[in-house]
Parts: C-alpha cells; structure tokens; sequence
C-alpha cells in the first residue's frame, strides 16, 4: 500500500472519529468541537442533544463559517427560539441575503437599527436592514418614529423626512447623518409644507446653506417672512434668478419684485 493512500486512509478514520465525538461529546467538550476547521464535523455538532445557547454563540463568533453551516445554524431548534443566536447570524459577514430576508421579520425594529451601525456589519447587511425597516414605518407608531429619526442610518431618515410629519422632520434635521441633498430633494418635492419649510429655515445646522436656502425662495409654499429675511443677502444675479422661477406664488413673485426694484435693478 503506497504511503499516500495510507496517509489518506488515517486522514479519513480522524475524520470519522471527530464526527463521532461531535454527536456525543459533553457540553464542555462541545465548545471544542465546534471549532473544528471541518465544516461536516461542526455541522454535526449540531444535532448535539446538549447543544445550547451559549454553544451557537460562540460558534458565530468565528468569521470563517461558511453559508451552508450558517443555514444549518439557523435551521436548529435553538437558533429559532433564540432571539441572541438570531442577532448573532445577522451580524455575521457570511450570512447570505437569502437567510437575512428570514431573519430580519423576526427582529425588533431596534435591533435592526443596531445592527446597521454595528462595527464589522457589510454593506450588503446594512442595506437589507434598512429596507426591513422602511417596510415597517407605515405601521411604526409616532413615537418610535421620532427615535428612528434621532438614531437611524441617512437611507431610512431621508425616509421619515418625506413623511413630511413636523414632529418627525424636527427629529430628522439634528440627526447628524442626514444629507443636504436629502433636504434639497424634499424641499423641492410636492409633500414639502409651510410648517416644515419654516423648521428647516430657522434649523441651525441648515439654515445658512446656500443652497437649501435657494431651494427655500423657490419653493411656492415658503411662507413670505422667509423673502423678506433672505432676499437682502443675496447677489441681484442671484435674486434675479430666482425672480424667474417658475415655482414662485404671485406674492411670492412680487416680494422678489419690490427687492429688485429696491436695488434699481430694472432687467427681467
């Protein structure tokens, strides 16, 4: 017999024995044995009948699990009865989206924003969160709303922003990770109102941006005090510009009007 099919065979009787072990060993032996580098054997493992808890979770702390035995994590009596192990497969890189889309309806709506701002989540996790959480917002009562707006991730409070509700967009404009982009697309849209127009103009992180403050003078529902504040600050180009707009209200229009005329500037 040559000494590699020799070497083969010892490999293959190892390998026996550790799936052996993985069936009956103690819970303290479990520990170890869910460590093994062999993915059958720890798969195994997992028709322990002292499998617990405290073994899957630390099973999941190894980021070198391959997406077959997290399914098969994720298949075990434990996994679906355990909130901890369900976080646990959620975090983990390997995760397919597959076994994400399952898991994430059974989280609660906080824990997925936890999870969004976890260190080592990827890109691809932290998108499917956001998405489970947008589907949840219109059954998300008020008040979990205005802590998503404080907490979230700049996908889901762009979101809640174009809810256009004062009480959730007051909490949207501190949230630091929110974008002035997100607030140009909203000052411009349709669902903007007075009320949210004013809270953005007087907000101290937006108010001073020039160009929110362009799309605030453009928009036809900007109520007039905010013309006769900012208009003077402007350059005559720029009001110019913005007497133009095919946005503006008539009033809107004649108020821009009176500072041209104010300035002597006669051209239209």
């Amino acid at each position: 017999m040559s000494s590699e099919k020799k070497g083969s065979e010892r490999l293959d009787q190892d390998v026996v024995k550790r799936l052996n072990e993985a069936i009956t060993a103690g819970s303290d032996q479990l520990f170890s044995v869910l460590q093994d580098p062999v993915a059958d054997v720890v798969k195994t493992a997992l028709r322990n009948p002292l499998l617990q808890e405290a073994h899957l979770l630390a099973l999941l702390g190894r980021r070198d699990l391959h997406e077959d035995v997290l399914r098969s994590i994720g298949n075990t009596k434990i996994a679906k009865e355990s909130h901890a192990v369900k976080m646990a497969i959620a975090h983990h890189p390997a995760t397919p989206a597959s076994q994400l889309s399952e898991i994430f309806p059974h989280l609660y709506l906080f824990d997925l924003v936890t999870l969004c701002t976890l260190p080592g989540i990827t890109h691809d996790q932290k998108i499917a969160a956001e998405r489970s959480i947008i589907q949840r917002l219109p059954v998300t009562p008020l008040g979990n709303k205005i802590t998503l707006a404080h907490r979230a991730t700049a996908a889901v409070v762009e979101q809640l922003l174009m809810e256009a509700d004062p009480r959730v967009l007051s909490a949207c404009l501190d949230n630091p990770r929110l974008k002035e982009g997100a607030v140009f697309k909203f000052l411009r849209s349709s669902v903007s109102t007075a009320e949210s127009i004013s809270l953005i103009a007087r907000h101290p992180r937006w108010k001073n941006m020039p160009n929110l403050r362009l799309a605030i003078l453009t928009n036809p529902r900007t109520p007039l005090v905010w013309f006769t504040n900012w208009l003077h600050t402007f350059k005559t180009s720029e009001v110019r510009n913005i007497y133009n707009s095919q946005r503006l209200s008539q009033m809107q229009r004649r108020e821009v009007l009176s500072e041209l005329e104010r300035r002597g500037d006669r051209r239209r």
